[in-house]
């Protein structure tokens, strides 16, 4: 099951900051179709927000339809977000775990790895790549 954190410092309102993560876990494989989210009640307990901001994030997934609520059951995931592979997501966190480890062999901390990993992204919307 999914468990929520909010950064206070972002600046994106929190129910956006749920729906994100949802979606991240989404494409990350951490979630699953038939997949149930925490309870409103739960997500309430562990960040101390308002119920109605939990329940606006579920609506908006909802809405796009990736969860459906189950009166007196929860809700749960329904689908996957269109233009996920998840064979070809498998195939690039295995050789991104890799590099990971090579650059960590090669005595590069975390925020070396950082700063490259967003040098490379960077460049690579800059190009047209990615």
């Amino acid at each position: 099951m999914i468990e929520f954190q909010l950064d206070e410092t972002s600046g994106v309102a929190t129910y956006l900051q749920l729906v994100q993560q949802v979606h991240q876990a989404l494409r990350m494989g951490m979630l699953e179709p038939g997949d149930r989210l925490p309870t409103a009640q739960q997500v309430v307990a562990q960040l101390a927000i308002n119920p109605n901001t939990v329940h606006k994030a579920y609506r908006e997934l909802e809405r796009e339809g990736l969860v459906r609520a189950r009166p007196g059951l929860g809700t749960f995931v329904t689908r996957l977000p269109s233009g996920i592979d998840p064979a070809a997501q498998a195939r690039f966190l295995a050789e991104l775990a890799g590099w990971l480890r090579s650059a960590r062999a090669a005595g590069l901390g975390p925020d070396d790895i950082e700063a490259i990993y967003r040098t490379a992204f960077r460049d690579c919307f800059a190009e047209g790549v990615a």
